[in-house]
């Protein structure tokens, strides 16, 4: 049976959460690799609702959740998000959640910088999370991070704190803040150090035992490929490659493990923050998926853009992460509408565009390229077969298939776990 890999077909929010839980409750293990705690999912299980930031949608179902190295790991948010599930009645233990210990840690100082950051940048604010997630990938990079194996050896630390404060000091002094408080932050890692420890380990060891014994791995994706850091609206993107491709080197388990591919695509589009949004509509239309498809960060609370389907941009996302099959989300917050528009092209200037470009002066300036359909007026919502779709629907979905050249896996109507409609099964390859 094969892995899947889902990642998000477009901005966020596309509803991973509750496509991820209906795999999960067939995987063996659910995996993410890579972002941070700014990336948010939502599941509805039984009707509880969980708000996962940071760890893997599995654990709620108590299946074996992994944290992989391209993960950038804020412990104090780790340790808020178990203490928040333990209030609902769900357990973490070292037994259901494993992170990997070279994962590098996102500090305070992190947070602290990507705040002064975005506060300075005036009209080139990106509009990030402010959780630190971009600084902690810059340390990683420049090999000053503080890494969770770094945890067990607090007394060695100091050559890589020397490193690491160099850096800092000399940025938070041109935002005119004091150096950093090297014994504070010393003291906060040892407070922090036991709780994550507990459920640290090789976890690449971990994910290549689970692969020889033929169990099922489920790789988590955060965020979208259009806010991937190389194929996305830069610089509006986030800080880590959130393309397929990403699972390899963010766990340690070579290229051939993804398996089947799954990019969850909304059934109409979304952003939050800044950014090009070619199809976005600031009208009722617009207001009207914003309200239907209650359109708020998980994480951040931010009301999010909405708009047409771009079939440009998706067919891009779908191509570039090698996609094998698309879960089409929120079909039901379409209902009613008397016509529906999907974007299958741009303009720019005198010249027509099969593909989004990379400049963000060009990225603002494309013009969409419209087709409209004939909407329907029956509901979609709980569907759970082709049956009880309207003709008209159905008309939509493989209008879609054909226009971003990857056919569908599965249907969402709901929130609800069971309200999918399964074309093909991921886990059978």
């Amino acid at each position: 049976m094969a892995n899947v890999t889902v990642i998000g077909g477009q901005w966020g929010d596309e509803g991973k959460g509750k496509i991820v839980d209906w795999l999960a409750s067939r995987a063996d293990l659910v995996v993410r690799f890579q972002g941070g705690h700014n990336a948010g999912h939502t599941l509805v299980i039984d009707g509880q609702t969980y708000k996962l930031s940071l760890l893997p949608s599995g654990i709620v179902r108590g299946t074996l959740s992994v944290i992989g190295n391209g993960v950038v790991l804020d412990p104090w948010a780790l340790k808020a998000e178990v203490g928040k599930l333990a209030a609902q009645g769900v357990a973490v233990t070292p037994e259901t959640l494993r992170i990997a210990d070279n994962c590098p840690l996102i500090l305070p100082i992190h947070r602290d910088l990507d705040a002064l950051r975005e506060d300075a940048s005036g009209q080139g604010k990106i509009g990030t999370t402010r959780r630190g997630i971009g600084p902690a990938y810059e340390d990683k990079v420049g090999r000053r991070a503080i890494r969770v194996c770094d945890l067990a050896h607090l007394g060695g630390l100091g050559p890589q704190l020397d490193r690491l404060c160099a850096h800092h000091d000399a940025l938070r002094a041109g935002f005119g803040e004091p150096p950093v408080d090297r014994a504070r932050l010393e003291a906060e890692l040892g407070e922090i150090a036991e709780f994550v420890l507990q459920f640290a380990g090789p976890v690449w060891k971990t994910l290549n035992e689970a692969r020889q014994q033929g169990r099922r791995i489920l790789f988590e994706g955060a965020q979208g490929v259009l806010l991937d850091v190389d194929h996305g609206t830069y610089p509006f993107v986030t800080s880590s490659n959130t393309i397929a491709g990403t699972a390899a080197g963010g766990t340690g388990l070579g290229p051939s493990a993804a398996g089947f591919v799954l990019g969850i695509v909304k059934a109409y589009t979304t952003r939050v923050g800044s950014g090009p949004f070619p199809t976005e509509l600031d009208d009722a239309i617009g207001q009207r998926l914003g309200e239907r498809g209650h359109e708020f960060g998980t994480v951040t609370g931010r009301k999010r853009r909405c708009g047409w389907f771009d079939a440009v941009l998706v067919r891009q996302s779908m191509a570039v992460s090698g996609v094998t099959g698309i879960a089409l989300t929120k079909l039901d917050v379409l209902d009613g509408l008397d016509e529906i528009r999907i974007c299958t092209g741009y303009t720019l200037g005198a010249q027509t565009l099969d593909h989004f470009p990379s400049h963000p002066g060009d990225q603002a300036a494309v013009e969409p390229i419209y087709e409209t359909m004939r909407g329907w007026s029956e509901s979609t919502a709980g569907a759970r077969s082709w049956a009880q779709l309207p003709a008209q629907a159905i008309k939509y979905i493989r209008r879609i298939e054909e226009l971003i050249a990857c056919p569908v896996a599965l249907v969402s109507t709901s929130p609800e776990r069971e309200d999918t409609i399964l074309v093909r099964d991921p886990f059978a390859g």
